[in-house]
Order: C-alpha cells, then structure tokens, then sequence
C-alpha cells in the first residue's frame, strides 16, 4: 500500500472515531448539559499539555530529520572517497588500475541493488557487502608504487579507503530506526492526553468544533506519521538515496 494512502486512511480512521466519542460523549450527559461550566483550570491545562507537546514534536522531527540529512551525507562522503580511489588509481599499471576499479565496481553494484534493499528491510548491512569491501581494500594496500607519481597517489588512495570504510560504519549505524521505544510510547501517549482534553472541555457537535477537533487530531495523525516515515534513515518514504553512488558509477549501478 502506497504511503500517502496509509496516511490518508490513518487520518480518516481518527477523525471517524473523534466522531464517534463526540456522539457517545453528546448521548451520555444529554441535552441539558451545560458545557460553560468547565473549570477554567482544565482550560489552562490543556493550553499547556498543548504547547508542551507541540515542543515535543517539534523536538522529535527536528530528530529524525537531522538523522536523515546525516545518513545522506554519510553515503555522499563513501560515493565520493570511492571516486577519489578509482580516479586516482589511473596513475598505476593497467593491471592493478583495472583490478581496483574491478573491485570498486563490484562493490557499488553490490551495495546500489543488494545492500541497500537489506537497510530498508532488515535494518542492516550485508555480509557479502563487508567481504566486497575487504577486498577493495586488499587491492588498494597490495599495489606497489613503482614510480614517484605512483608513490604519490598511494597515501591518498589508502586514506581514502579509510574515510569510506568509516563512511560505511556509520551507514551500518544509522540503517535501523533512530528514535528508541520509550520515545514513541510518549509521543503516542501525548498525543492520546492531548486529545483527550478536548473530550474534558465537553466539546459539542457542532459543525465549527467538529472542524476544529477533526483537524487538531488529523495534524497529530499526520505529524505522528511524519516522525515514523524519517524515522528509518534509508526505509521509508523520505529515506537517504544511492544517488550518490549512481551519479559517481553510472556504469556499475545500471
């Protein structure tokens, strides 16, 4: 199922069931019920559980978002430094320039079309993906500098090797969910408390607050779905990409 038509349904299913409290809630204290007579303090509280959680959430994308922008970057930064390696290996002979660039593309391929399904399913890199990357590295550390150009491209390529097998330890680490459990659980229990104040200032059903209420929850269901879509750096719909890779390699990702 596409996820804007979850989304659509999620918002749909609250507003029918905000709906269906008020008529239970309308039903259950009658006709005659006078609902000026809330306290002002139960109106103070909500304003504050209000803004409180507006904080929250506020808090909460800024989160995951950051988290997403990070994880994008951590793919730009391997893509790049795996460009820098192949581009510079063109210094050496053409049998150890076309087995490192062998080995880089094998890799790239590995990760656009393996890999990363495996980050959006599983929530993990792959096995084959570490054994692909040994051996780059391998190719890379084994070739010999014959001549002072050669010498002079060795250093770079190996630090190179380096940032992106750092680049690809953070990838490892950010391919699963970032926000922990205790986190959701306060969002959702939030969101439940901030709605249900509305039902403790006796909201009516009139057609401006059934309005006002459908909206209030939809906005929570949609900021709600929001956190959860970021939340999972590169599985969701507003996951990190391979574009990095595809730009860098078009010939290894086709």
């Amino acid at each position: 199922m596409p996820q804007w038509l979850a989304l659509c349904l999620v918002i749909v299913m609250v507003g029918a069931i905000v709906y269906a409290i008020m008529v239970i809630n309308h039903r259950r204290l009658g006709a005659d019920d006078d609902p000026s007579g809330t306290p002002d303090v139960i109106e103070y509280m909500t304003m504050m559980i209000g803004v409180i959680y507006a904080i929250v959430l506020g808090l909460a994308i800024a989160g995951v978002w950051e988290a997403r922008s990070a994880a994008q970057d951590t793919v730009q930064t391997e893509a790049q430094a795996l460009h820098e390696v192949s581009e510079r290996a063109q210094v050496f002979a053409v049998p150890e320039r076309e087995k490192i660039r062998s080995h880089i593309g094998s890799y790239v391929t590995h990760v656009v079309h393996t890999e990363w399904p495996a980050m959006a399913n599983h929530g993990r890199l792959t096995d084959r993906g570490d054994e692909l990357f040994s051996r780059l590295r391998t190719a890379v550390l084994r070739s010999e500098p014959r001549t002072e150009l050669q010498g002079q491209a060795y250093a770079p390529m190996a630090d190179q090797v380096g940032i992106a097998d750092e680049a690809r330890t953070h990838r490892a680490e950010a391919a699963g969910s970032t926000m922990p459990g205790t986190v959701w659980f306060g969002l959702i229990a939030g969101a439940v408390v901030s709605v249900g104040m509305i039902f403790a200032l006796q909201i009516r059903r009139t057609p401006r607050e059934l309005a006002v209420a459908g909206l209030f929850c939809a906005l929570f269901a949609f900021l709600l779905f929001l956190i959860w879509d970021m939340d999972a750096p590169f599985g969701r719909g507003l996951a990190a990409t391979a574009d990095a890779f595809l730009n860098h390699f078009p010939a290894s990702t086709r």
